[in-house]
């Protein structure tokens, strides 16, 4: 695979009210690198993907070039950019759901108005029997074929989110980026949902994975970024980045880590119960 740059983050600084909520960040994460952002809740992960998919744009300051780079450009248009770069999130289900006459379309338009880079509505623009083909294919690929005439009110949290990756998969998008992608799920839905990613890492498609969960972290991820406080901590190898020694630190807690099936399993020191099942 060539050596092809995905993310590039070149002094990267974002600046929220009086907070620096990401600081200084340089990063390059390149094809076919599969790679995990691992960090508590306000370590600044949400408004790194933000800056990635140029929701915002990072601050320039005085004698420090700021840039981000996707696919090796900086002047993408949103919606050029979405059908090279596939997004899931929590908040991106709730927004389905709240639009769309709060829920009332089917997964399959849900699907194919990834063509239309719309959220559901199909107002503009029209459908070919290709698009409908790729999105039943999309559907099918993410474990979603039976949800394509159900409504995504009527579907199950789990349910609904495979309907969203079967919409970011129907563009055939060379980069999918999952922001805490099982939030809401119970633990049936997202081992289901995160064995649909681990295919999707198999193919030609580079995964961005962003979680506070370890047990998020399949095996098919090979690099793990450590943030807190707007800065990358640790950055290298899944296994030399998994360790109750750096996991501590980046958490603020004493911690231990288990590995088992080519998983990692977290627990507090004196607590027998994993991070997955808290």
């Amino acid at each position: 695979m060539p050596d092809t740059t995905v993310f590039e983050l070149c002094g990267a600084t974002l600046i929220k009210g009086d907070r620096r909520v990401l600081d200084s960040l340089n990063l390059t994460i390149r094809e076919g690198e599969h790679t995990a952002i691992l960090g508590p809740n306000g370590a600044g992960k949400s408004q790194l993907v933000r800056l990635l998919m140029h929701h915002e744009r990072p601050v320039a300051e005085i004698d420090v070039p700021a840039s981000v780079r996707v696919l090796g450009r900086d002047d993408w248009n949103v919606f050029e950019l979405w059908t090279q770069v596939g997004f899931v999130s929590a908040d991106l289900h709730r927004q389905f759901v709240s639009g769309n006459s709060e829920g009332q379309i089917t997964g399959h338009a849900a699907v194919v108005s990834a063509f239309l880079a719309s959220q559901g509505i199909l107002r503009y623009g029209e459908l070919t029997d290709e698009m409908r083909q790729k999105a039943a294919r999309a559907l099918d690929a993410a474990g979603a074929a039976h949800l394509a005439s159900r409504r995504l009110n009527e579907m199950s949290s789990g349910e609904a989110r495979r309907v969203l990756l079967a919409r970011v998969l129907v563009t055939s998008p060379r980069v999918l980026v999952l922001d805490e992608p099982t939030t809401g799920l119970d633990m049936v839905a997202r081992h289901a949902f995160m064995e649909r990613v681990r295919a999707i890492a198999q193919s030609k498609t580079t995964l961005l994975l962003i979680t506070h969960h370890v047990e998020e972290i399949v095996p098919e991820i090979s690099r793990v970024i450590l943030l807190r406080d707007g800065r990358i901590i640790h950055d290298g190898p899944t296994r030399a980045m998994i360790t109750a020694d750096r996991l501590s630190e980046v958490f603020g807690h004493p911690l231990t880590v288990e590995e088992a099936g080519g998983g990692y399993y977290l627990a507090s020191l004196g607590n027998s119960n994993t991070a997955g099942n808290r």
